[in-house]
């Protein structure tokens, strides 16, 4: 199997207008997602990420930039190309209940992309395939499965549905935005264990979007982590990297807000205390870096001057945007 980046963003911008105003969603993403690799984008509600990964999954088109597939542009995909495309990517969306139409099946649901795409023939087939995918996603028996309504399943089983139906048509990669954000604590654990099986049974690539750096974590341990804020990367490594020796200060913000297993660790543990916990408007973003009227490292004359870029810092093996991480050795040893 080839290492070579299934998808490919260079230097890409997203721009919404609201109100008459541009909104800058995105601003100078560079990223690459690898086959059957784990990636999670994390950061705070706003910062793009969910933007991001529909460009990855190639239901948004970017503003600026570049989109490769499998080091083509994306531009170049045209007819039978397209339509290849398009299937081997997928996306699972955060609000199972309102991505599954009420009015049908779990069997039509996930009967619907299979003719479509004519990848069963006959009723047989169909049913076999239909029987198959509910049991990869653990609903078993599917008997009792394929004849409900969305309404009747708890909110774990349409998540588990929504898996299913992203499957029909053999993704090289899914897009999972926020997949377990609203589903019962309980269970979340339960499909995140699934959804490492599918990885290396099925060979998918997976981009999963967070808030919850603690769910980020587990689920992207042998994985890479990219943490997003106010519409560019600010840190990208592999997640063990990232998490044992956070380079970004935001990162480290972060960081220091979860909770830890052992509740006298918590405890004593501090956040870290920022400048401002306000969030600069998308409208508005600061000049230089966009955390520098929150970060407790703040430079004047460098943070508010220029946009860092994302490069290696020393003592530190993932890539970070931060100028004073550079020059001040203070800021590299500094713990939470």
């Amino acid at each position: 199997m080839t290492n070579a980046p299934l998808i490919e963003l260079k230097h890409v911008h997203r721009y919404f207008e609201k109100d008459g105003q541009e909104l800058r969603v995105l601003q100078d993403v560079n990223l690459e997602v690898r086959p059957s690799e784990i990636l999670c984008l994390v950061g705070e509600s706003g910062c793009g990420k969910t933007t991001t990964g529909k460009i990855i999954g190639g239901f948004l088109d970017q503003s600026h930039g570049e989109v490769l597939v499998n080091g083509r542009p994306l531009s170049s995909y045209r007819g039978a190309d397209k339509s290849a495309l398009r299937r081997s990517r997928q996306i699972v969306h955060q609000d199972p209940f309102a991505s599954l139409n009420p009015a049908h099946t779990i069997g039509q649901i996930l009967s619907f992309p299979l003719k479509r795409h004519k990848i069963v023939n006959g009723r047989n087939e169909l049913r076999r395939k239909i029987w198959e995918l509910l049991t990869l996603v653990d609903l078993t028996p599917p008997g009792d499965i394929v004849n409900k309504f969305p309404h009747q399943l708890s909110g774990g089983q349409r998540q588990r549905v929504s898996i299913a139906r992203a499957l029909t048509v053999n993704p090289e990669l899914i897009v999972a935005d926020e997949a377990v954000s609203m589903v019962d604590v309980s269970i979340r654990i339960g499909i995140l264990k699934m959804l490492h099986r599918l990885r290396d049974e099925l060979k998918l690539a997976i981009v999963f979007i967070t808030h919850d750096l603690a769910l980020a974590k587990y689920f992207a341990w042998e994985g890479r982590l990219a943490v997003m804020y106010l519409g560019r990367i600010v840190e990208i490594g592999n997640t063990q990297e990232v998490i044992q020796n956070p380079a970004h200060p935001y990162t480290r913000a972060l960081l220091s807000a979860v909770p830890e297993a052992d509740p006298n660790i918590t405890q004593r543990k501090q956040p870290m205390r920022l400048r401002s916990d306000s969030i600069p408007s998308l409208t508005a973003i600061p000049k230089g870096c966009a955390f520098h009227p929150r970060c407790p490292f703040y430079v004047p004359g460098m943070c508010d001057y220029e946009v860092p870029i994302l490069d290696h810092a020393p003592d530190f093996a993932q890539l970070v945007a931060c100028e004073p991480l550079r020059h001040y050795d203070e800021l590299r040893t500094y713990e939470t």
